[in-house]
């Protein structure tokens, strides 16, 4: 599977250059590498190359692939970046490193009671539905300053950041601009945007951290299995 390696070369030379482009380096930059639903084939090579941090975009696929890579490479850190639904809250902060899709006061409270029962406290970042659009997660932009200060004061969440996934047809930096404004007001770091479409732009407009798939494992294979 050398196209992976090369594959995650060129990106990762990529973010340099928006880095560089952006008055800051590529350890500024953290990337996430989507392997979902690709198999453990397609991961491995990744690891090999010396690359570390991936996402999942669901619990039960990433509960099947992931312990078994966790033995394997200790050192790996693993993202859910996709939505979660309350009755896997446990089985994601038991598995997930960094939780991106927090996005409800009801999965709020929940996460907040299994890191108190299990002592696991995965960094979390709140999901804002820049576009308020009707069929995506995320808290609205007007409801934000309340969440993350209900999450932080309230329950005492480790909210290290802001995620979000623009509208497929919108400019994308109108949407990170956005983002980076919501995090400013709150003093936090971590600004999860941009996906293999965008991500040079996330970077100009402050990303800390992208999420992209495709550019590094291909065209994803047809999922099935349970959420």
């Amino acid at each position: 599977m050398t196209d992976v390696a090369q594959n995650l070369a060129d990106v990762m030379a990529k973010i340099a250059a928006a880095a560089r482009a952006d008055g800051r380096s590529e350890a500024d930059i953290t990337l996430v590498a989507v392997s979902k639903p690709h198999g453990v084939e397609r991961i491995v090579p990744a690891f090999e190359a010396g690359h570390r941090v991936f996402g999942e975009n669901r619990v039960q696929e990433a509960i099947d692939k992931w312990p078994d890579l966790k033995d394997r490479y200790p050192d790996a850190h693993l993202h859910l970046i996709g939505p979660l639904q309350r009755n896997k809250a446990r089985r994601a902060v038991e598995l997930f490193d960094t939780i991106e899709t927090l996005d409800r006061r009801k999965l709020a409270t929940q996460l907040a009671r299994v890191m108190d029962e299990t002592g696991r406290r995965p960094d979390c970042l709140i999901q804002i539905n820049t576009g308020e659009e009707d069929q995506k997660a995320g808290v609205l932009p007007a409801d934000a300053d309340a969440f993350i200060e209900a999450c932080r004061k309230d329950l005492g969440l480790p909210v290290v950041g802001l995620m979000c996934i623009p509208p497929i047809d919108d400019e994308p930096s109108l949407h990170f601009a956005l983002l980076r404004e919501i995090a400013r007001r709150h003093g936090l770091e971590c600004l999860s945007m941009g996906m293999s479409a965008d991500y040079e732009t996330a970077i100009r407009f402050g990303a800390t951290s992208v999420r992209v798939g495709t550019a590094i494992f291909g065209e994803r294979p047809p999922y099935r299995g349970g959420a």
